[in-house]
C-alpha cells in the first residue's frame, strides 16, 4: 500500500442512469466516512469503484471497458464492479483479468468490508446475492451532491413490470419503497444544505407505495409537502400513466410545490404495439389521463420516452404513435430505436425491424419533437418564469450567459453570474425556441440557506 500516513483514494464511475448516480454519490459517502479521499478516475487511485449499467447490450460493452481501463490505470489497485451488470452476470465481471470484488445492486454497504477481506485472502470475491429474494429497500443515504442545483431524492427500487423488452427488474429485484420517514428526513436533509429543488427518482419511481400499507406516492407527496421546511420545487423523475390515479392529480392540483412538469413514458402510441411490449395500458385510458391532467394543470409540460421500431412494428402503428403525439401535444420525447436486450422476450421475437426502417422513423418523431417542443415553448414567450440557473452557457462559456430549467422544463439562457447558480431567479422569456429559450433576468426570488 506504500506509506501508510497518506489518506487512501477512491475513483469512482458512473455508467447509466440518474439512480446510479445517486447511487454512487451514496457510495462515496460510506469510502468519505471511512477517511477514503475522491481521486480522479484518469489518475492512479488506490481503489476503483465502477458502477454499472446493463439496461443495453451497449451498457455491458461499455462497463467491461471502463472496467478493464480501470485495471490498466493501477493493476495493483483494489478493483470493484457494483450495479445492474454485475448483478445480472457477475461470473461475466469476475472473468475479466484484475476484477477483485463484484457487487450487485444490493450490499453496497459491505464494500469496505469486502475490501479489507479482499486485502487479506488476496482471492476475488463474488458477494452478488439473488435480488429477486429481495423484499426490503437498502437505506443508502445521500446529504450533498457535487451537482449544487438539484438533488435526486430515491425513494424506491425494483420494478414488477416486467416488460418485454426490459432487462430491469432481473437487475434490480421487484418493487420496494422506502420508508416514509427516511425519505421526510433525506429531503429535509437536502433542504438544509442549500437545495431548493428536489426530483424523487428510482427505477419505478411512481409506484412508491404499492408495497407498502395504508400509505401511497398521493400522500408522500402531500407530506413532503407539509413537513420539509424551505423545500422550494418537488419534481417527480418519471410517473406511469397507471399510477396518475385520481388522488395524485389532486394532490398536483393543490400543490404549491410540485412543479409542472411530469415525465409520462409512453413507448408506443398503438394498442397492439403495447401488447407486445406488456405494457399495462390501453391508449383509450392514457389518453384519459392526460386529459384529466390538463384539466387539473392548463399549463402542464408533459414529457415522454418513446421506443420506435419495436418488433413487429408495422407503418400503421407507427402512425398510430405519431399521431397520438401530435394530437396530445406532448413538450419534449426522448425517442430511442428498439434495440435488442439479450435475455428478454422481445430479443426472441420474430419479425425484428431493419435498422433502416428504425432510423428513418426515429428521424420522423425527432422531428415531430421539434415541433411540438418549439410550440409548447412559444405559448410562454413574454411571460416571467421561475429559473434555477446551473451552469454557464454550454454554446458560450464566456458570453456571461447561464442556463438552467424553468418549473415547467424549459431550458433557458440568460445573463447572470455565479453568485445566482442554485438560487431561484425569475426570467421573462424574450424568445421562445428549442432547445433553448432566450431569457431576460428580472430578479433573485430565493436564496438558498446555504450553498452546498
Amino acid at each position: 500500500m506504500g506509506n501508510n500516513e497518506l489518506p487512501k483514494t477512491v475513483s469512482l464511475y458512473t455508467l447509466g442512469c440518474k439512480v446510479n448516480h445517486y447511487e454512487t454519490e451514496a457510495i462515496w459517502q460510506l469510502f468519505k466516512e471511512a477517511g477514503y479521499v475522491r481521486g480522479d478516475f484518469e489518475k492512479n487511485s488506490d481503489v476503483y469503484v465502477i458502477n454499472t449499467c446493463t439496461v443495453t447490450n451497449t451498457g455491458d460493452k461499455k462497463s467491461r471497458q471502463v472496467i478493464r481501463r480501470a485495471v490498466r490505470k493501477n493493476p495493483d489497485a483494489v478493483i470493484c464492479v457494483t450495479g445492474c451488470y454485475a448483478q445480472t452476470s457477475p461470473a461475466e465481471i469476475m472473468a475479466i483479468p484484475g476484477v477483485d470484488i463484484v457487487v450487485g445492486t444490493q450490499d453496497r454497504a459491505k464494500l469496505l468490508g469486502l475490501i479489507d477481506e479482499f486485502r487479506m485472502v488476496r482471492q476475488p470475491i463474488n458477494a452478488v446475492r439473488n435480488i429477486m429474494k429481495n423484499r426490503i429497500y437498502e437505506e443508502l443515504d445521500v446529504p450533498t451532491f457535487s451537482d449544487r442545483t438539484r438533488a435526486s431524492l430515491k425513494i424506491q427500487e425494483g420494478c414488477n413490470n416486467f416488460c418485454t423488452f426490459c432487462i430491469i427488474p432481473w437487475a434490480r429485484g421487484l418493487m420496494r419503497s422506502r420508508d416514509p420517514q427516511e425519505v421526510i428526513r433525506q429531503a429535509q436533509q437536502l433542504v438544509d444544505a442549500g437545495y431548493l429543488e428536489i426530483v424523487l427518482t428510482g427505477i419505478h419511481t411512481g409506484g412508491y407505495g404499492e408495497d407498502l400499507k395504508d400509505y401511497n406516492l398521493a400522500r408522500l407527496l402531500r407530506d413532503l409537502e407539509t413537513q420539509v421546511k424551505g423545500l422550494k420545487r418537488l419534481r417527480i423523475s418519471s410517473i406511469e400513466a397507471s399510477q396518475l390515479t385520481d388522488e395524485v392529480i389532486e394532490v398536483l392540483r393543490e400543490s404549491t410545490t410540485i412543479v409542472r412538469h411530469l415525465h409520462i413514458p409512453i413507448q408506443s402510441g398503438s394498442d397492439t404495439v403495447l401488447k407486445r411490449m406488456r405494457r399495462k395500458y390501453t391508449m383509450a385510458f392514457f389518453a384519459d389521463r392526460l386529459d384529466r391532467l390538463r384539466e387539473a394543470l392548463p399549463q402542464l409540460a408533459i414529457t415522454s420516452d418513446v421506443i420506435v421500431g419495436f418488433p413487429g412494428e408495422t407503418e400503421e402503428e407507427f402512425m398510430e404513435t405519431y399521431n397520438f403525439i401530435r394530437d396530445h401535444r406532448f413538450s419534449e420525447l426522448h425517442v430511442f430505436p428498439y434495440s435488442k436486450r439479450t435475455g428478454t422476450p422481445a430479443a426472441r421475437m420474430e419479425d425484428q425491424v431493419q435498422e433502416e426502417v428504425k432510423n428513418e422513423r426515429v428521424h420522423r418523431l425527432i422531428e415531430l419533437n421539434d415541433q411540438l417542443a418549439k410550440q409548447y415553448a412559444s405559448t410562454f414567450e413574454d411571460e416571467v418564469l421561475e429559473v434555477i440557473p446551473e451552469e454557464k452557457y454550454k454554446l458560450e462559456p464566456d458570453s456571461g450567459l447561464y442556463e438552467g430549467y424553468s418549473d415547467n422544463y424549459l431550458k433557458v439562457v440568460f445573463p447572470a453570474d455565479e453568485s445566482m447558480v442554485g438560487k431561484i431567479v425569475r426570467v421573462k422569456v424574450a424568445k421562445a425556441g428549442y432547445p433553448y429559450n432566450e431569457g431576460q433576468f428580472v430578479r433573485v426570488v430565493e436564496e438558498a440557506t446555504q450553498l452546498v
